[in-house]
């Protein structure tokens, strides 16, 4: 009897994950609070379940005999998996607790202390009468959201005041947080990790939409940003970090920018990215960490990590088509990108709106080529 795994959420990346799954053999269910995403049309079986309700997906793994919960790329999902995997003794790679911290910026900046070689300078504030302590300019994100929403560069009082109260509407916890600018070139790190040792790991370098502050337009492997120096440096940044998170086993993706040759880490958390990297990472490396995170959760077997080229010799791109939210997904600009792509996915049809994620400029679709 083939085993049952529930995915929590069903947008792109998530559909990643069920088509991996199915492609293993195994019978796929996913909840969400709504039909929106492509994950519906190819699940083996869905239910609305708002997933932060965590006794009703527990009584919907319970109703259906599933042995695994899981979520890619999601923030918000990677909590409540670790919660319910915990109190029903199912596979999972790290607490609740390492979860929760990693989902919310002021806790992460905390855990890994101020003193942390790769630690931002950052304030907590809960209201605009508290002092600020940064020099400007500086990031004001909320403390616990995802998909770069409410995320801005500051660079004066005024801009301030309006940015908190924007950050604000995307908090849950009313925490917002200030962060220290660094104005280098920004990299994506996809890492794995096997009992405490980085057994994997792959900077790229991350290019946002010059007019939008950190919303990404592409991932390139290899990265151009980085020497040997600081390559051993990021390594050893993600190790500790990742050590005093308590992040032992399974994939680790962090954001990083670097100043003057520094890495800073910008976040870091125990989960597969949101932006389809085990997908480009396939091409240039050999490994399908999607494969490896499922192989190794079901039935403790990293053996993918053995399809690691020895050699590391083409480059690839993995590009965002982007929109405004709220206007109708036009693909027509892309048609000879997609075509000459080694692999090209659109989230929408042609012509049909585009639902509000971040909104100000929503993906609505990627393609990966050779540089």
């Amino acid at each position: 009897m083939s085993k049952k795994v529930l995915i929590l959420g069903v947008a792109s990346v998530q559909m990643d994950a069920i088509l991996e799954l199915k492609k293993m053999g195994y019978e796929t269910f996913a909840c969400a609070m709504a039909k929106d995403g492509p994950g519906v049309e190819i699940v083996d079986h869905f239910e609305e379940i708002n997933i932060l309700d965590v006794e009703a997906v527990i009584n919907y793994i319970d109703e259906n005999g599933i042995s695994l919960v899981y979520s890619v790329g999601s923030d918000l999902a990677i909590p409540v998996a670790c919660e319910i995997s915990e109190r029903l003794n199912i596979p999972h790679f790290v607490s609740k607790e390492t979860a929760n911290i990693c989902n919310n910026k002021n806790l992460m900046r905390t855990t890994l202390g101020k003193d942390f070689n790769g630690n931002l300078r950052f304030q907590v504030v809960t209201s605009l009468e508290e002092e600020i302590e940064l020099k400007y300019p500086f990031i004001l994100k909320p403390a616990d959201s995802q998909g770069q929403r409410g995320v801005q560069l500051v660079n004066n009082i005024e801009e301030y005041i309006e940015s908190y109260e924007e950050a604000k509407k995307h908090t849950r916890s009313g925490l917002v947080i200030l962060e220290q600018f660094i104005s280098g070139p920004e990299l994506s790190v996809n890492g794995y990790i096997v009992n405490g040792e980085v057994m994997f790991i792959i900077p790229s370098d991350r290019e946002t939409w010059p007019e939008y502050t950190g919303l990404i337009h592409k991932h390139v492997v290899p990265t151009e940003n980085l020497t040997k120096e600081t390559r051993d440096e990021l390594k050893s940044i993600i190790e500790l970090a990742c050590k005093k998170l308590g992040i032992f086993n399974g994939p680790v993706y962090a954001q990083l920018k670097l100043e003057q040759g520094k890495p800073y880490i910008i976040e870091i958390t125990p989960r597969l990215d949101g932006c389809h990297m085990w997908n480009i990472l396939k091409y240039y490396t050999g490994v399908n960490l999607l494969k490896l995170t499922f192989e190794h959760l079901l039935n403790n077997d990293i053996s993918e990590l053995k399809n690691q080229k020895k050699e590391l010799r083409d480059g690839y791109v993995l590009e965002f088509i982007c929109q405004p939210p709220e206007t109708n997904a036009d693909y027509s600009a892309y048609q000879n990108e997609i075509q000459n792509s080694l692999y090209s996915f659109n989230y929408y049809k042609q012509s049909e709106k585009i639902r509000s994620v971040n909104g100000k400029f929503d993906k609505i679709g990627y393609f990966i080529y050779k540089k």
